[in-house]
């Protein structure tokens, strides 16, 4: 614009002001702006403007109460405490016909701090954890918090070589391993350093408990109940747990979750899906989980609300027991809403006092159904979809219950949340860069990585890594939008709309998501291969017809059809959980070693499990032989129908 006519708008508004009121003005500025091609902004603007003034409202909650923890140095020990103080008699947790209260669970921990300080326990040392899903679960890791100790919280899943890789990698000086799990530790026991100690859990007598084992229940019952005395033995940026998420290395790394993560991470679960301190919450989801650690177990440690827990998800007793308690809140993983869903109808779908259900993975396919069906006589159920990587800085939530969307990104300050959408390549899911050599941001209806902005001593945009210091240096991109900034690369492919919301499409990198676990395809390579002689194998995810996430298919070298399929579906049940073998088996006479690994894997991967298609044999996991059968065209239109369930 030249100074002529900036001087000509200058006095045309001027001219305006004095003659009409300041609304038409601003009226007449944005028709005028419609007109000229803004239309779709104001609407955008319009449409948002609500869900974003939310968002930010509960934005800066968790800022400012986590700001404040930071200044006051407090850990979750600290804050824990303040509810003992406030409600002592108050139920904390209600497990198998057990209420536990505050006081009960603040004196169990405080036992288990004494312990292990008396024992010679540094601050910032760590003790693993392998045990299975109880309020003892949460006192334990908070009682070892007390004392200044890292938890590694072991996957109690895990047999062998991932779980001595576990227990290793996090430098583990202690392990405290439950009964139910003796024969788990015992295998691994020998691998071990000598000099780790180990106590043995809910042992019924010592007769049962391992040589050169202690005895914890025993060293409990002689622990004061009281706090310890002295400095405090952590700060808020300090270590805390190591929480274990499968990646592309091949073996589980663990996460790093200091006092200041465990915090933010809870507070914004409570403060954006809008909890309150008098909601009961049930807990079906494994402990060693951020969903069930953290989201769940947190909102009773941090916020004092009462807790319901389960050993593990249970479709029949779902609803029986949120009615039974009165449970307010529930948490969920997608497939957990497939198996509710495809129960038969009874009165609790309707009878039970839920408003609200928080978790990750609801199918946009079935959300509507699962809203209808499952909402209370009395209130429409809402549901909180939220995304986030267990070590990540790049989190989001969609809490207005727009169908399908895992979160969204304010369109009319960006800026505020600092994360995006980057383009990558397809196969490699590495970063494209620019002629600038920067990335490259996707626009609206464009699928790319979503990253997460590194701020460095940001109480939510730090990112704190994993104990493994190369594996935190795979999930950082620098000069990403300028240079000398960083972002975390959540390895994690989402699509956004035009107004914002975000939609989980895939994920990049050697892994899939099965039965709510993260499975690694290379460690499952690696079993395949010991098992089956050395042969060469690749491992993939596959889409299975009504079910969510994607079911492990391998494809082994095996021209001359020697392998036996009996000693193959042994031989991983011995070592691999039952959600990383794999469902399907395809058996290959060629694998192209030479060509691009990843390529290759992506054309088996769009190939399925397909007869109709594949010339090569495929083999179906049978649940009652515990065997491979021959997958045939009939199989195929079973699956496909929804008579085989898996």
């Amino acid at each position: 614009m030249n100074r002529g006519a900036f001087y000509g708008v200058i006095a045309s508004l001027l001219w305006l002001r004095l003659h009409f009121p300041i609304w038409l003005i601003l009226l007449i500025l944005l028709a005028i702006y419609a007109v000229m091609g803004g239309y779709s902004y104001l609407s955008v603007i319009v449409r948002t403007t609500k869900r974003d003034v939310t968002g930010l409202t509960r934005y800066l909650q968790v800022l400012l109460r986590v700001r404040s923890y930071q200044k006051k140095n407090w850990t979750v020990p600290m804050v824990f405490e303040t509810h003992v103080k406030k409600h002592p008699n108050k139920i904390a947790f209600v497990f198998e016909g057990r209420e536990w209260t505050f006081k009960e669970i603040d004196e169990f921990s405080n036992k288990i701090a004494h312990v292990f300080e008396e024992a010679g326990f540094q601050p910032g040392e760590t003790v693993a954890l392998l045990l299975d899903n109880r309020p003892e679960y949460v006192a334990i890791w908070l009682g070892l918090a007390k004392a200044g100790l890292v938890t590694a919280l072991i996957n109690h899943n895990l047999r062998d070589k991932p779980l001595l890789h576990c227990i290793q990698i996090a430098d583990c000086k202690g392990v405290i391993f439950g009964a139910d799990f003796c024969d788990a530790f015992t295998g691994v026991r020998d691998q071990l350093d000598s000099s780790i100690k180990q106590y043995a859990f809910d042992f019924k007598n010592n007769v049962s408990i391992p040589a050169s084992s202690i005895n914890l229940d025993m060293k409990m019952e002689e622990a004061s109940p009281g706090r310890l005395s002295g400095p405090q033995r952590a700060n808020y940026g300090d270590k805390m747990l190591y929480i274990y998420t499968s990646g592309t290395t091949g073996l589980p790394k663990a996460a790093v979750i200091r006092h200041s993560r465990y915090i933010f991470a809870t507070f914004g679960g409570f403060y954006a899906c809008g909890l309150n301190k008098k909601d009961t919450i049930y807990v079906p989801m494994p402990l060693y989980h951020m969903s069930g650690g953290c989201m769940g177990a947190g909102m009773t440690l941090l916020f004092g609300c009462t807790a319901v827990m389960r050993k593990k998800f249970s479709v029949t007793n779902f609803w029986s027991d949120c009615t039974k308690h009165g449970c307010t809140v529930a948490q969920y993983i997608g497939e957990t809403c497939r198996y509710l869903l495809a129960a038969p109808p009874r009165p609790e779908d309707k009878s039970h006092s839920v408003r609200l259900m928080f978790g990750n993975g609801l199918r946009p396919q079935i959300w509507e159904e699962f809203v209808n069906r499952f909402s209370s006589s009395t209130r429409k159920l809402l549901i909180a979809e939220f995304y986030g990587a267990t070590e990540g800085n790049a989190n989001i939530i969609n809490f207005d219950g727009r169908v399908g969307a895992v979160g969204f990104v304010s369109m009319i300050a960006p800026s505020v949340y600092p994360v995006a959408l980057i383009k990558v390549n397809e196969d490699t899911g590495e970063p494209i860069r620019g002629e600038d050599g920067l990335c490259i941001r996707c626009k609206p209806g464009e699928p790319g990585m979503f990253v997460g902005m590194i701020l460095r001593n940001h109480p939510i945009r730090d990112f704190h890594g994993y104990a493994d210091p190369n594996a935190t240096k795979k999930k950082v991109a620098v000069d990403v939008f300028k240079r000398g900034d960083a972002a975390f690369l959540s390895g994690d492919i989402l699509e956004m709309d035009e107004l914002g919301y975000l939609f989980f499409k895939d994920r990049t990198g050697d892994t899939f998501r099965w039965r709510g676990e993260n499975v690694s395809t290379s460690e499952v390579e690696a079993v395949i291969s010991n098992v089956a002689a050395l042969k060469d194998c690749c491992v993939y995810g596959v889409e299975v017809p009504g079910a969510e996430g994607r079911a492990g298919m391998a494809a082994i070298l095996d021209p001359e059809r020697t392998l036996d399929l009996k000693v193959l579906a042994t031989g991983m049940s011995k070592v691999l959980p039952s959600y990383a073998r794999p469902l399907f088996v395809r058996l290959v006479k060629v694998i192209d070693l030479t060509g691009t690994y990843k390529l290759r894997k992506v054309d088996y991967q769009k190939e399925g499990f397909d007869v109709d298609k594949i010339k090569d044999e495929v083999y179906f996991f049978d649940a009652t032989s515990q065997s491979y059968v021959l997958f045939t065209s009939a199989l195929y239109e079973q699956l496909k129908s929804g008579k085989i369930r898996v």
